[in-house]
């Protein structure tokens, strides 16, 4: 896509050039439009629960980039004659009971024969150009906050398998299945530098973006990173999906590490609607944690830190 004239315009505030989480144009009466789509294969069985996810997954990209959803296209790939219409009736159920959840109005969309069962949306959201967040503004110094914690991708893989307590999943489930939309009002009220969130690259991947974006490097505590009780023990069990093997090897070249291996797998690992990773000075760490608090974000934590040296590079201490 890099050099057509179709990816340019003078309104064009964010578009391709730095892998961000969505597009931005300049509306006339001074809002920018944020535009993103994303939609998947099935990742749990319950299909109510998978429509919430995807649903939830799609609007998180509007919410990093400190927008307000306002619209949204679904986006539905069914095989008619395999899978019954009342399995989607009830994927397109959860999906607008998020969307409704969200204020977003769903005006629409368009469905095709697939041999395998897709589902998603494409979003319109609105943010005032002072709110918007990108993910290119990180400084050294800046505190690395983190909104959800870590570990959907393992254990999706392993509750296809039947190895997930009923507990654990229904945990994950609903994790994946909560809008970061506190989460991006937490934001707005401190002076972020940036964010994104973490999804299919896992938080190496999105945080190497991030950091790419800005030309600084980062340091992460391990043990500051929030984790789903009971990932660690799938991961030893086996349970690490291809996605995340991917991600794995795209990242390890910028990673240097004190840490055991499996901390890296962990943080390599694909999530779903995962958190919010924001930067934030210093000073205002406390404040943001305290205001996701308030939005019932309870797991966010500080997990490391922006530096100067090499852009993109990853440091993971204990």
């Amino acid at each position: 896509m890099h050099g057509s004239p179709a990816t340019e315009h003078p309104d064009l505030i964010v578009g391709i050039e730095y892998a961000d989480d969505a597009g931005v144009f300049m509306a006339p009466g001074g809002d920018a439009l944020v535009q993103t789509v994303d939609f998947f294969t099935p990742i749990v069985d319950d299909p109510f629960d998978w429509g919430r996810i995807a649903a939830a997954n799609a609007l998180s990209d509007v919410y990093a980039m400190g927008g307000d959803p306002l619209t949204a296209l679904q986006l539905v790939g069914w095989p008619r004659g395999v899978i019954g219409f009342d399995v989607l009736e009830r994927v397109i159920e959860g999906g607008l009971s998020i969307m409704e959840e969200a204020g977003c109005t769903v005006v629409g969309g368009h469905s095709i024969d697939d041999p395998e069962p897709k589902y998603g949306f494409a979003v319109t959201g609105i943010v005032e150009p002072g709110r918007l967040q990108t993910n290119a503004g990180a400084r050294p110094a800046d505190q690395l906050i983190l909104t959800k914690p870590l570990g959907t991708g393992i254990i999706t893989t392993a509750l296809k398998a039947g190895k997930v307590d009923a507990d654990l999943a229904r945990y994950a489930i609903e994790t994946m299945a909560e809008l970061n939309a506190g989460a991006s009002l937490a934001m707005a009220a401190v002076n972020a530098h940036a964010c994104t969130d973490v999804t299919g690259y896992g938080l190496l991947g999105h945080l190497r973006e991030l950091l790419t974006s800005a030309g600084v490097s980062a340091l992460i505590e391990v043990d500051q990173v929030p984790l789903m009780d009971g990932v660690e023990a799938l991961l030893e069990a086996g349970f690490f999906p291809g996605g995340s093997q991917r991600n794995l090897d795209a990242v390890l070249p910028h990673v240097s590490s004190d840490v055991e291996d499996s901390w890296i797998q962990l943080f390599a690992d694909a999530q779903t609607s995962g958190g919010l990773l924001i930067c934030v000075p210093p000073a205002e760490a406390q404040d943001l944690l305290d205001r996701l608090d308030e939005h019932e974000c309870y797991e966010s934590a500080v997990i490391g830190e922006i530096q100067s040296g090499d852009s993109g590079a990853i440091r993971l201490v204990h």
